[in-house]
């Protein structure tokens, strides 16, 4: 996939399973409240945010995880620069549930991009090959921190509202996130 601001998406590979984990042990606690307890972060990125999380996403057909290989490669490792997961799954979160009614929908689970690359058009990218994704889709939904004012306003120009509210749990802390929606356009017939 190529997206309009010329950072080439691909879908990860296995093999992409460790970078994965080390771009979320970076971009994870970014996406926290100041508030939030490190241990409670830590134990989040070990148990979700792991290589063998990611291994289990890449072998699951309900999920597409992108990544936005790095142009620089590190010390011989696979780099990147950013992800995204997919999930084509009915919301199972009756918060989610209660406010997300068109059907099919996509839940965009995750997004992440090195905060060395905020602002070059990586995320956009790769919001271009989720969105591409989502086509055929009632639309896409995710769930946001209420105090994550950059990532909504990021949402918001890409097209996502506000549409309710859900509860996150953080290790020990019970999170307020918000709830937003994006429909994506059915593409005509003979167009696809």
């Amino acid at each position: 996939m190529q997206a309009a601001h010329g950072t080439a998406i691909v879908q990860a590979v296995p093999e992409d399973a460790p970078a994965l984990e080390r771009l979320a042990q970076i971009t994870f606690p970014l996406a926290c409240p100041p508030t939030s307890l490190a241990e409670d972060i830590r134990q989040f990125l070990t148990t979700s945010l792991a290589a063998d999380n990611f291994r289990a996403w890449i072998a699951d057909p309900t999920a597409t995880v992108l990544v936005a290989p790095s142009e620089t490669q590190a010390t011989g490792e696979l780099a990147i620069d950013g992800f995204a997961v997919v999930l084509a799954e009915e919301p199972n979160d009756p918060e989610v549930a209660a406010v997300i009614t068109p059907r099919p929908v996509l839940e965009l689970s995750k997004i992440y991009v090195h905060p060395a690359r905020h602002g070059r058009g990586t995320a956009a990218s790769l919001m271009a090959a989720i969105i591409e994704v989502a086509a055929g889709s009632s639309g896409l939904w995710l769930g946001v921190n209420q105090q994550n004012l950059r990532a909504q306003t990021f949402y918001r120009r890409n097209g996502f509202e506000v549409v309710g509210s859900k509860h996150f749990q953080l290790g020990t802390v019970v999170e307020d996130d918000f709830v937003m929606f994006r429909p994506v356009a059915h593409p005509s017939p003979g167009t696809a």
